[in-house]
Order: C-alpha cells, then sequence, then structure tokens
C-alpha cells in the first residue's frame, strides 16, 4: 500500500497476524451496532456510534474530556495503535478515524475492506467481549484545520473552496432527501450545496470495499477538478461518508486542506435562508 500518501491502511491478514499484540487496540464501529453482539474481530472493542461517541443532548461530539474518558474505559490508552473497522464499507470506522484525529491521537490505522471482508475470507469471529483494564486516554484540544462548521461553509460559497457532495446522485439531484430505507434525520429541504461536485464515496472503492489505487482515486478527483489547489470541504447527510472521502483526500492523497462538514446536508437541508440547488 506504499503509493498512498500515507500508511493509515492494513489489510486483513496483518490484523489477523496483530490479534494478540498488546500494543494494539481493535475497535468495530458500525452503522448497525447489533452486529458487533452478532459476531465480531476477537479482541475488538464495540463503539455504537450514537450513543457512545455523540454528546447525549446536543449534536456535537462529546468534548475532550468524555472522549478521554470513553476510550480510557474501554483499554484504550494513548500509547496504542487503534486499527478501526467497521459495516457500510467502513463508514463509521473512517468517522471514528477522523474524530480521533480531531482529538489529536495519530497511531490510528483503518483497516482496508469492512467486516463484511473480514467474515467473507472465513477469518475467525467471537461474540466474547474483550476484558482489557481501564487505561488513561488523553484527548487534545479539537483540531479545527479537519472539522468545517456552518459558518465557514457559508463562507466558502464565495471564497474558491471545492465543496465536495459525497451522497448518492439522486440526494444530491434532490430527488430524495435521504437514501431509501434510512431514517431522514429531519432535513426539511432536498438538494445541495451550490457549487458542490457530486463524487459518491463509493466510487473510491472496489466491489469488496477495499480501496481504489492512488492513481485512480487521483483520476477521479482530477476528473472533477477537485484537486486543484483551493482547500477541500466533502459533507454528506450526518457527516460518516463525507469522513470516508476526507479519508481518501487528506490520508490517502496526501492534501492537507481538506474538511469534513459533518453538519451536512441535516443541518444545511434545515437552514433559514441558505443556498440549495436542485437538479432535477
Amino acid at each position: 500500500m506504499a503509493d498512498y500518501a500515507k500508511d493509515v491502511l492494513v489489510d486483513t491478514a496483518w490484523v489477523e497476524e496483530h490479534l494478540n499484540d498488546d500494543a494494539i487496540r481493535i475497535v468495530e464501529v458500525d452503522e448497525n451496532p447489533g452486529l458487533y453482539a452478532e459476531a465480531h474481530i476477537p479482541g475488538a472493542i464495540g463503539f455504537d456510534w450514537k450513543k457512545d461517541l455523540q454528546d447525549p443532548v446536543k449534536r456535537d461530539f462529546l468534548d475532550a474530556q468524555a472522549f478521554g474518558e470513553l476510550f480510557g474505559s474501554r483499554g484504550i490508552s494513548n500509547d496504542h495503535t487503534i486499527v478501526l473497522y467497521g459495516d457500510r464499507n467502513n463508514w463509521f470506522a473512517a468517522y471514528t478515524y477522523w474524530y480521533l484525529k480531531y482529538y489529536g491521537h495519530d497511531r490510528v490505522k483503518l483497516v482496508n475492506g469492512p467486516r463484511e471482508k473480514w467474515i467473507s475470507e472465513g477469518r475467525e469471529t467471537t461474540t466474547e467481549l474483550p476484558g482489557h483494564p481501564a487505561a488513561a486516554f488523553a484527548a487534545t484540544e479539537g483540531d479545527a484545520a479537519i472539522r468545517a462548521l456552518r459558518d465557514e461553509v457559508l463562507n466558502a460559497l464565495d471564497n474558491h473552496h471545492k465543496l465536495v457532495d459525497v451522497r448518492s446522485p439522486q440526494e444530491f439531484s434532490g430527488e430524495l432527501i435521504a437514501m431509501a430505507g434510512y431514517e431522514q434525520e429531519g432535513a426539511q429541504r432536498a438538494g445541495h450545496i451550490p457549487g458542490a461536485a457530486s463524487i459518491p464515496w463509493a466510487q473510491a472503492v472496489k466491489e469488496d470495499g477495499t480501496f481504489k489505487s492512488a492513481d485512480e482515486l487521483e483520476q477521479l478527483y482530477g476528473s472533477k477538478d477537485v484537486l486543484t489547489g483551493d482547500p477541500i470541504i466533502a459533507y454528506c447527510r450526518i457527516g460518516e461518508r463525507s469522513a470516508h472521502s476526507w479519508f481518501v483526500l487528506h490520508e490517502l492523497l496526501g492534501r492537507d486542506d481538506v474538511k469534513n462538514y459533518d453538519g451536512s446536508w441535516t443541518e444545511w437541508g434545515n437552514m433559514v435562508a441558505v443556498p440549495i440547488e436542485k437538479n432535477v
């Protein structure tokens, strides 16, 4: 995987070889948190993306202290390398990767392929919960260089930013507010942010959920005039698919000026007097 800008991916064989490595903490984060109870990689810690990783009152991150306490309580320290995987082609695993980077933890890898790949290869799974002892995990101040909030997105409309909409073409065009079969998340309007390029997250991966080569990814984003020097802001519906695309742009292609707008369409589609484009 040396053709990528950063050494941030591990394959399933590498994970299998490190199942008993105490310097590693394997973490599963799924769109469907019930999957973890059915089967997971031996020793893997399970996080519920909504119940564990979100503030219980306001729609926002946990603060740094709560984030550190959560990870420490599950046996993860700042000295551990965290290896992330999950369902849905690693949407929420990539989201948690970005979240860890936001709070200053650099020892983190993403499995190149989702939990379905591990299972399809016939690798060992378990229903047993890990017994890692509690550890000390200190989160740093949030890194604003990788997270965009709504005011910055509004300002970006007039200030030479590249906006990347990673949702499905139907969501981008305004045909759908949310993907079929998913909760609507409360957006009142459909469409996309004016000027955004439509580059669905799925175009960055192969059929088995592993990432395409660096050359293929460069061609994908270059063909949509995204890699021309301006800062990039990616968004989706609630920030998990755009975290996956942030991972591609920031970690695999090495673009330092990439942010994830995790307010995404749930926020933009509810705000009063913001511009929206529709192609339907």
